[in-house]
C-alpha cells in the first residue's frame, strides 16, 4: 500500500484537503502582485526638466521652433543633466519610485535593478529555505515566510532611500520563494494521486487572478507606497491562520517522528468523516539512518539522470516569461490594460495545461507548451515595428504558453523529485528559475547591437529546454517518489518489487541497511512502533 492508498483510505480528496488546499493557494493571489510589482511602483511617468526660475520663454521657442523645423539634428545635439530637477506628470502615477529619487536619463537602469535585485532575493531564497524546509519541515519555514514578507513588505514602503528600498525587497523575494516551495510542496504531498492534475492546475489560477488584481489595486492606488502596503498586509492574515496547515507525514517518518505522522493521519480522517478504527497503515519502504540523508545535496539531483533535464526547463520558462511581461510600457498602451490582457490570457493557457496534462502527460505537455512559445517568439522577429497591434497579439500568445509552461513544470517537478529530498530539489530548481528571470532583462540590452537578437536568445533557450523535457519521466498517475532510486526506476522503465512482498534499500549516494517492515498495522498501533525509524508512509 503507498502514501496514497493510505489517503484514499483517510477520506481521499475530503473535507480536509479542500480547506487545506484552498488555504495554502490563497497567498497566490498577492504572489503575483510581488512579482510583477515593479512595473507599477517604478512606472516611469512623462518627465521633463523642471525650467529655472528666470528662464526666457522666447529662447525656447527658438530652439524648439529650430528643431521642429529640420535646421538641426537631435541626434548630433550635446546633452546635459537637468540642473533644476525634474517635473513630472502625475496623470498615470501619483508617485513612483521613479518620481521619489529621480530615476531616469543615466539613472534609469537602476529600474531594472530593483527587479534584479529582487529575484536574486527569490534565487537565495530558494536555496536557503529549500534546504530548511528538508531539515526543518515544510510547515514551520512556510509560516516563517508568511511573517517576514508581512513585516518587511510593510517596512518597505517606508524606505527613505532607493538603497533601503532595494534591501527590502531582496528579504521580500527571499520570503516569496520560501513561500511558494513550500506551499507547492506542503499541497502536492497530501492529495491522492488521481486528482493531482486538476488541483495542481487549478490553484495555478489563484496566481492568475492575483495579476489582474494587481491592475485593479494600482489603477486605484497609483502610489507606490500605499500599493506596496496594500499587498503586503494581507499576508499577516495568512500567517495567522497558517499555523492550522498539517505537516507532511511523509516529511514526518523520513525525519523519526512517526508519533507525529500518526497524530496528523487520525486528524486528516477525523476532518474527512472516516471512522479512524477501520484505518489501516502499511509501511512501504525500509528503515532510514542518518547516514542516509546526511549524504543527500543537490549534487543528486544533478547526478540523477532522471531530474537532470527539468533544471533546463525551469531556467528557459521562467527566462522567456520575465523577458515578455516586466516591460508592460513597451506596448504603447495603457500599463494597466496591458496587465488586465496579460493576466486574462493566463486564464485560457491554463485550461489549455490542464486538458495537456490530462491527456498528454507531463513529459509532452511540457515540451510541447515550450516549442510553442519559441515558435511565437521567433514569428515576432519578422512583423515590422509598425504592426503594433499584431507585435501585441503574438506577445500575449507567448505569454500564454509560457504561463502553459509554468503550470506544468510546478506541478511537474513537485511530482519529480523524492520526498528525502523534494524541498532541497524545489529549492534548486527555482534557483535556476530565478537565474532566468535576473538574466531576461539583461538580455533586453541586445538590441542595441541587433533589434532581433532578444527574441533569437529568448526562443532558442525555449526550444533548447523544449528538446531537454522529451528526456523526462512520465509522472501522470504515478505515486510520488520517495527516494532518489525510485527516480531512476521511473527513468530507466524499470518497474520496483511491491514493497509488501520484499524489502528495497535506498539509494541516496549509498546503500543503507534494510529495515523490518509493517504490515497491516491499524493506525492506533502504530505508537507501538514509534522509534524504529520508518522511513515513509
Amino acid at each position: 500500500m503507498g502514501f496514497s492508498d493510505l489517503l484514499q483510505e483517510a477520506g481521499g480528496f475530503g473535507r480536509f484537503q479542500w480547506m487545506h488546499v484552498t488555504l495554502i493557494s490563497l497567498p497566490g493571489l498577492l504572489l503575483a502582485s510581488q512579482n510583477l510589482l515593479n512595473n507599477f511602483v517604478s512606472g516611469v511617468p512623462t518627465h521633463h526638466c523642471s525650467l529655472p526660475a528666470n528662464y526666457s520663454l522666447p529662447d525656447y521657442q527658438v530652439t524648439f521652433g529650430s528643431l521642429t523645423n529640420g535646421s538641426a539634428n537631435v541626434s548630433h545635439l550635446k546633452t546635459e543633466e537637468c540642473l533644476d530637477g525634474w517635473t513630472f506628470d502625475h496623470s498615470e502615477f501619483l508617485a513612483t519610485t521613479i518620481s521619489e529619487w529621480d530615476l531616469v536619463c543615466s539613472l534609469r537602469p537602476l529600474k531594472q535593478m530593483i527587479q534584479t535585485i529582487y529575484m536574486g532575493g527569490v534565487l537565495t531564497g530558494a536555496i536557503i529555505f529549500g534546504g530548511l524546509s528538508d531539515r526543518f519541515g515544510r510547515r514551520s519555514v512556510l509560516i516563517w515566510s508568511y511573517l517576514q514578507l508581512a513585516i518587511l513588505g510593510c517596512s518597505a514602503a517606508l524606505s527613505p532611500t532607493y538603497s533601503v528600498y532595494c534591501i527590502f525587497r531582496f528579504l521580500c523575494g527571499m520570503a516569496v520563494s520560501g513561500i511558494i516551495i513550500n506551499g507547492v510542496s506542503l499541497k502536492v504531498e497530501w492529495i491522492p494521486t488521481k486528482e493531482r492534475t486538476l488541483v495542481g492546475t487549478l490553484t495555478s489560477f489563484f496566481f492568475t487572478f492575483g495579476q489582474l488584481i494587481l491592475a485593479g489595486l494600482a489603477y486605484w492606488l497609483r502610489d507606490w507606497r500605499k500599493l506596496q502596503v496594500v499587498v503586503c498586509v494581507p499576508h499577516f492574515l495568512f500567517f495567522a491562520y497558517s499555523w492550522w496547515f498539517a505537516e507532511s507525514a511523509r516529511w514526518l517518518v523520513l525525519n523519526r517522528r512517526s508519533d507525529k505522522a500518526l497524530k496528523n493521519l487520525h486528524r486528516v480522517a477525523r476532518i474527512n468523516g472516516k471512522p479512524i478504527n477501520q484505518l489501516t497503515l502499511e509501511v512501504s519502504f525500509v528503515l532510514t539512518i542518518d547516514s542516509c540523508q546526511s549524504t543527500l545535496t543537490a549534487y543528486d539531483l544533478v547526478k540523477t539522470r532522471g531530474m537532470r533535464p527539468v533544471l533546463f526547463c525551469r531556467f528557459a520558462t521562467s527566462f522567456a516569461y520575465y523577458g515578455l511581461v516586466m516591460d508592460l510600457q513597451k506596448f504603447g498602451v495603457s500599463i494597466y490594460v496591458m496587465q488586465i490582457i496579460f493576466g486574462a490570457v493566463d486564464i485560457p493557457s491554463k485550461l489549455l495545461a490542464l486538458a495537456a496534462l490530462t491527456y498528454l502527460g507531463r513529459r509532452y505537455s511540457q515540451a510541447t507548451c515550450l516549442f510553442m512559445s519559441a515558435l511565437v517568439i521567433f514569428a515576432n522577429i519578422f512583423i515590422p515595428p509598425d504592426m503594433q497591434v499584431l507585435r501585441t497579439v503574438l506577445a500575449c500568445l507567448g505569454k500564454g504558453f509560457t504561463s502553459s509552461s509554468f503550470t506544468v513544470v510546478y506541478l511537474y517537478t513537485g511530482e519529480l523529485y523524492p520526498t528525502v529530498i523534494r524541498q532541497t530539489g524545489m529549492g534548486f530548481v527555482s534557483t535556476m528559475a530565478r537565474t532566468g528571470s535576473m538574466a531576461a532583462p539583461a538580455v533586453l540590452i541586445l538590441d542595441e547591437v541587433f533589434p532581433a537578437l532578444p527574441s533569437i536568445v529568448y526562443g532558442g533557450a525555449a526550444v533548447l529546454a523544449g528538446f531537454f523535457a522529451c528526456f523526462l519521466p512520465e509522472t501522470l498517475n504515478v505515486e510520488l517518489p520517495d527516494t532518489i532510486n525510485d527516480v531512476e526506476e521511473k527513468w530507466s522503465g524499470r518497474k520496483s518489487t511491491p514493497h509488501h512482498q520484499e524489502d528495497v534499500s535506498l539509494r541516496e549516494g549509498g546503500v543503507c541497511e534494510h529495515g523490518d517492515q509493517v504490515s497491516g498495522v491499524p493506525l492506533k498501533e502504530l505508537k507501538d512502533v514509534e522509534g524504529t525509524g520508518l522511513n515513509a508512509l
